[in-house]
């Protein structure tokens, strides 16, 4: 049982970082040596000694826009000041529909409804939920197997660690959810090592779905859940060929697909969805993160028409999707929403990402010499970078990496395992790329 403390603390000691309990991270090992954020702005992280730190991370993935723009924080300042709250469920406030509409518009083909919720693990879990509420609606209510992937990411809700395949985030937590199986990772660093851009080996690691149709048969699958670039897991581009071949089976089983977009959306990949980039079109695309910069908590789902027609059967004034949240189109986040893709319109990063990806891919690439680096891959902007493991402490290199940046090189870097990710906001500078890799190679230096 945690000790009690002697005595209650009765005001708030400046500093103390006792109660916190740090997501993510490893508590004790932090609060002997912090990395505390004071302030932000465009491509920097200031420290609480006014420190800059260069933000190689766009924070965890989100600020793709950069950091405390002006547009995003008035819009937020307004907001506040006019309409703090309103109620999502019976009742609604103008910019919910202004911003799903404009959410609608930069999504591929039918994908035109949008259902708003708090951040991407919501909106996986409100995803699943959709698609097994959508066959049992449609009079097949069999089909409640959901399938993930070895290796992926999809957030921390009950739903999204049992499709998720990443160990760590599942081991604790006992059976899950019944009746999930998952495809295989599609990464090989024997066929795939030092790749720009989508590795050509591995489309056929697409086929193991039929597999799983054969032995679940079709009638009991409702939904395949797949991030198209692994990005929590270490940035794992996927192979030529391969999301087509996804969704042909998906068509040929009437299975419904779903893209965990929550990285890839807003412009990570230089297109607003990866589905635009690879021009397959999912039943559902999931999205948070880059949808509000990481100014406020926001994300959602975006689901084709035929889906939410399938709902809007019955009495009319009976709810058809029972699910929802209480923070559901939050004002403060739609105003801020609007406010980020407005920036990303007016300033056309989504376009600025592509035409820089082949630049950073190369700087990426520059570090390939270095001693310890066994793998570099990237593709839009991003890169994952993997490192030799000490023989008896795996991850601790990356970490220690990881700490170096910050501390001595002024530069934040995202660790998964042995990976370093770099994930720059979208507004990163031909002279910042290079300080970024520079800054790394030194770090990856050190540690060896």
């Amino acid at each position: 049982m945690p000790q009690a403390r002697s005595e209650a603390v009765a005001t708030a000691v400046p500093n103390d970082l006792e109660s916190f309990w740090i997501p993510f991270t490893p508590n004790r090992a932090f609060k002997k040596a912090p990395r505390l954020i004071a302030r932000a702005k465009g491509m920097h992280y200031y420290t609480v000694d006014g420190r800059a730190v260069l933000d190689g991370t766009a924070g965890l993935w989100c600020t793709n826009a950069g950091h405390n723009r002006v547009p995003i924080v008035e819009a937020i300042k307004r907001q506040a000041e006019e309409l703090d709250y309103a109620p999502a469920f019976q009742f609604a406030h103008p910019k919910s529909f202004e911003l799903a509409s404009r959410i609608a518009a930069l999504a591929p083909a039918d994908l035109d409804r949008v259902f708003f919720c708090n951040s991407g693990s919501e909106a996986v879990d409100t995803a699943l939920k959709i698609a097994l509420a959508y066959h049992n609606v449609c009079g097949q209510a069999s089909r409640t197997r959901l399938i993930g992937r070895e290796r992926g990411y999809h957030g921390v809700g009950f739903g999204g660690i049992s499709v998720g395949g990443i160990v760590s985030n599942r081991k604790h937590f006992g059976t899950l959810l019944a009746g999930v199986d998952h495809l295989p990772a599609t990464y090989s660093r024997e066929h795939q090592a030092f790749t720009k851009g989508e590795p050509d080996w591995g489309a056929h690691l697409a086929d193991d779905l039929e597999r799983l149709v054969a032995l679940h048969d079709a009638s009991t699958i409702a939904a395949v859940s797949v991030e198209p670039m692994g990005g929590s897991t270490g940035v794992l581009p996927p192979p030529k060929g391969y999301l087509e071949r996804l969704r042909a089976i998906c068509d040929r089983h009437g299975i419904l697909l779903i893209f965990d977009e929550v990285i890839t959306g807003f412009g990570r990949l230089g297109h607003a969805f990866a589905a635009e980039r690879y021009g397959v079109t999912p039943d559902m695309i999931t999205f948070a993160k880059g949808i509000t910069s990481g100014a406020v908590p926001m994300g959602g789902v975006i689901a084709r028409e035929g889906i939410y027609d399938a709902f809007m059967r019955g009495p009319e004034h009976v709810a058809e999707l029972f699910h929802g949240y209480t923070y559901s189109a939050h004002p403060l986040a739609c105003a801020a929403g609007l406010a980020t893709l407005d920036l990303y319109r007016d300033e056309k990063l989504f376009e600025r990402a592509k035409k820089l990806e082949p630049l950073w891919a190369d700087a990426a690439m520059a570090l390939k010499s270095v001693p310890g680096v066994l793998d570099i891959r990237t593709v839009g902007l991003t890169a994952g970078i993997d490192l030799a493991s000490r023989p008896d402490a795996f991850g601790k290199r990356a970490y220690e990496a990881m700490e170096r940046g910050f501390h001595d090189e002024g530069v934040m870097i995202r660790i998964t395992g042995e990976t370093l990710a770099l994930t720059p906001p979208l507004i990163v500078s031909e002279a910042q790329i290079g300080e970024i890799f520079d800054k790394v190679g030194r770090v990856i230096k050190a540690v060896m």
